[in-house]
């Protein structure tokens, strides 16, 4: 078993104790030549002002898929079905018009993508693409959208901000475009931030630089994160809570401490214990999780954890465990299994 992390302070509620991001029983299918592949199935979670909630899992179990359709990017329409409701601060985001859906992109809720060249253009200067959003939508004069601009670059903590305005996206290290893209992100003070995988292809200490900004900012702007990862040690001491995906579906979703030092479900406690210890001798195999994730064109009928889990019964195999329990529970937290594991257990994998 891993140390638990040192967890954040918990976030206090918002002013009239209502969340300010609620997703209840979300779906999101895409439709393929061989058949539906069901990326989201049935996740419901909260997050409040001033809360960071850590999303983890293997690729491929619908992290990033989530974070669209929270964003409201991922709509029902052609090709995909997306079912459930998300509200923001009381409004649904899906009932939204396309209009709607722009206004609240930027000004209210923003992401960060996790290729920072993807999310830049190559033809337009830094301060270019930071003057333009906050020119729609603060309604700013070219020389205070510029201003303003190159006030974020150095509120990210770039040097010679006004110099790297100048420049394009390609003159820039990884670091520094992902720092852009933050600030791009906080430009017009959203009050919900979204960053998924956002140190991906980044060296350690980049990696720790943009999670330490990162963790700044939401204290300092006092904002809703979101933080998805696949890197467990990302999540560890940078949110209050976490929630734990497999193949679509919420298997964990506890406090931050509460999963690392008393993970209660199979998949979660191979997770943890797959990572990397310092206080392991030299040359320690870690143990891996055998088997691979289920085909979500046609998933198991039970858990779909089952056929990967030492621990499985013919219950497991027949019937899918619902989540139950509650996130606020400091102890025990929410967990979707037959077996859940006790204080001093540890998966079979």
């Amino acid at each position: 078993m891993t140390t638990a992390p040192q967890p954040k302070d918990p976030a206090p509620p918002t002013g009239n104790g209502t969340p300010l991001l609620t997703a209840t029983d979300v779906r999101t299918a895409f439709h393929t030549a061989r058949g539906p592949v069901q990326a989201v199935d049935g996740v419901s979670l909260t997050l409040r002002e001033g809360e960071t909630l850590g999303i983890v899992g293997e690729s491929g179990s619908g992290k990033s898929v989530l974070g669209r359709t929270l964003m409201g990017l991922i709509t029902d329409g052609p090709g995909t079905t997306v079912s459930g409701s998300v509200l923001f601060d009381g409004r649904d985001v899906h009932a939204l018009t396309p209009a709607g859906r722009r206004a609240l992109w930027g000004t209210e809720a923003a992401m960060v993508f996790q290729d920072p060249m993807t999310s830049l253009n190559p033809v337009k200067k830094v301060g270019t693409h930071l003057s333009e959003s906050v020119r729609l939508h603060l309604g700013l004069s070219r020389a205070q959208a510029r201003e303003r601009a190159v006030g974020l670059l150095r509120q990210v903590g770039i040097p010679e901000p006004s110099r790297r305005a100048d420049q394009y996206p390609h003159e820039l290290s990884g670091g520094m475009r992902q720092r852009v893209v933050i600030a791009m992100a906080l430009a017009c003070g959203p009050r919900l931030l979204i960053a998924d995988e956002p140190t991906t292809a980044l060296d350690v200490t980049v990696q720790k630089q943009i999670l330490d900004l990162l963790q700044s900012l939401t204290e300092e702007l006092r904002m809703a994160t979101v933080l998805i990862s696949h890197d467990l040690a990302t999540v560890a001491g940078r949110t209050d809570r976490v929630a734990v995906m497999y193949a679509g579906r919420l298997v964990e979703y506890a406090d931050t401490a509460a999963v690392f030092d008393r993970p209660r479900h199979p998949y979660s406690s191979a997770l943890i214990a797959s990572v990397p210890r310092l206080d392991l001798p030299p040359h320690t195999l870690l143990p891996a999780i055998e088997g691979s994730p289920p085909d979500l064109l046609h998933p198991p009928p039970g858990c779909r954890f089952a056929p990967r889990c030492g621990g499985a019964t013919d219950r497991c195999v027949t019937e899918a465990p619902r989540l139950t329990g509650h996130a606020g529970d400091r102890e025990t937290g929410a967990v979707a299994c037959h077996h859940p594991l006790g204080a001093d257990e540890e998966a079979t994998v």
